[in-house]
């Protein structure tokens, strides 16, 4: 069983990923992901006083069509221009090794809830030039409900358009912050 290293860490969004799928017609899954996020999270000696912190730009949402990141983003969903941001703080973290939980409060919309992310450790390198990643793979399921995301429509056949539960994805690598040295 591998160790994380203790340290403080800054996610790389050209190396990781924020993603989301979501039930459409009760019979498919639409996929989407943004792309512009930042974060942070301190991997402590003590690992239950470990912490994270995300921030998600809501507008870049890309699901692969351009009209529906446009629906998503406007006042029916997520109402981008109003709620730029998304935010994910953690409160507490369980376990430790390979597979822990990392509890915390996510806001969508200005509607903040408590959630759980099972988190996966990928792995941890160092570069020749002394440079420190890890990696991690997170998941967790929510209710468009419960932020305030009612926009559906009925279906002739029974159902609605837009399921009510949203499996959010994340994968991450990130490089530990070089510690300053006091001269």
């Amino acid at each position: 069983m591998s160790t994380i290293p203790a340290g403080i860490y800054t996610i790389d969004p050209v190396h990781s990923e924020v993603g989301f799928v979501v039930r459409h017609s009760g019979i498919s899954k639409v996929r989407g992901r943004f792309t512009e996020f930042a974060g942070s999270f301190t991997i402590a000696d003590d690992f239950a006083d470990s912490s994270a912190q995300v921030t998600i730009q809501s507008a870049s949402v890309h699901t692969g069509n351009e009209q529906r990141d446009g629906h998503l983003t406007s006042p029916d969903f997520w109402d981008a221009a109003s709620n730029p941001e998304w935010t994910f703080t953690s409160t507490s973290v369980e376990g430790s090794g390979e597979e822990f939980t990392v509890h915390g409060d996510l806001t969508i919309n200005g509607v903040t809830k408590q959630v759980s992310l099972e988190v996966e450790f990928e792995g941890a390198l160092a570069s020749g030039e002394g440079e420190e990643k890890v990696g991690f793979s997170a998941q967790t399921t929510i209710s468009r409900k419960d932020y305030g995301l009612t926009w559906n429509v009925a279906l002739e056949g029974g159902g609605l358009l837009v399921g009510d539960k949203v499996t959010i994805s994340i994968e991450v690598q990130a490089a530990k912050q070089a510690v300053a040295s006091q001269a």
